[in-house]
């Protein structure tokens, strides 16, 4: 058996490491433009998801360009807003592709982007993008609102790791379904949010919905979550609501 020297044997590791970290970074930034291109698709799916769009598209055979197509048919506005509720010179999708950016910030600080839908009958709804901490990491999800931006519209949530049965919950059609109709400013025009509770009535309750079992922390995220983001857009949506 032939004998190396270590100077032979640390030349060959170094070269070894610095051929496999070279060919890694190929590799990577061969995939990084599909990679921001699924990441594109997907949140635009879950925009119009919010609004009960896009599923009719997941047979389709190029999927990709389905919700292209989708997107830019009923989406047909968008913008940024700050916490003053402002409008701010930044594109929408941008803010989004980076919510975990501004969701790492104060409140105060943060900026909110805004979706407009337009159905074909040219009725308006407002989809606004939320993002927050589950049991085990990030949960996130999209709200939409009819056109008095009170009354949620609909909703969607995804969590990158809750506990299958339980906080993954989150991401099912019946749970998702318990927002609709659910308002988050109460009569006096108050901002209330919408509650996620446990061992409650909910039903007649237009600010709360029921927790999910077994999924207490999930859904104790879920809340602080809705009231954390949701009140970023309150100073906006008054001043919108006025002009309506």
């Amino acid at each position: 058996m032939k004998n190396y020297s270590n100077t032979y044997i640390f030349m060959f590791s170094v070269i070894m490491v610095v051929v496999v970290a070279v060919l890694l970074s190929f590799v990577a930034m061969q995939l990084k433009p599909l990679q921001d291109l699924n990441q594109e698709i997907e949140r635009k799916s879950d925009i119009l998801a919010s609004v009960n769009m896009g599923s009719e598209g997941s047979d389709v055979k190029d999927y990709n360009a389905y919700i292209e197509q989708e997107f830019e048919k009923y989406i047909n506005d968008s913008y940024v807003v700050d916490y003053s509720g402002e409008v701010v010179d930044r594109d929408a999708f941008e803010v989004t592709l980076n919510l975990k950016e501004q969701a790492d910030k104060p409140a105060e600080e943060r900026l909110y982007p805004v979706f407009v839908y337009t159905a074909q009958g040219g009725a308006h709804k407002y989809i606004v993008p939320v993002r927050g901490k589950g049991l085990w990491g990030p949960i996130w999800g999209y709200i939409a609102f009819e056109p008095d931006l009170n009354t949620i519209a609909g909703a969607i949530y995804d969590h990158q790791g809750e506990t299958p049965g339980l906080g993954a919950e989150i991401n099912t059609d019946w749970f998702e379904a318990y927002f609709n109709g659910k308002e988050i400013f109460n009569e006096e025009g108050e901002f209330v949010s919408v509650s996620v509770v446990k061992g409650q009535e909910t039903d007649n309750n237009p600010h709360a919905v029921d927790a999910i079992s077994g999924g207490t922390i999930t859904s104790d995220g879920l809340d602080d979550m809705l009231e954390d983001y949701l009140e970023g857009y309150v100073n906006h949506f008054k001043e919108k609501r006025t002009e309506n």
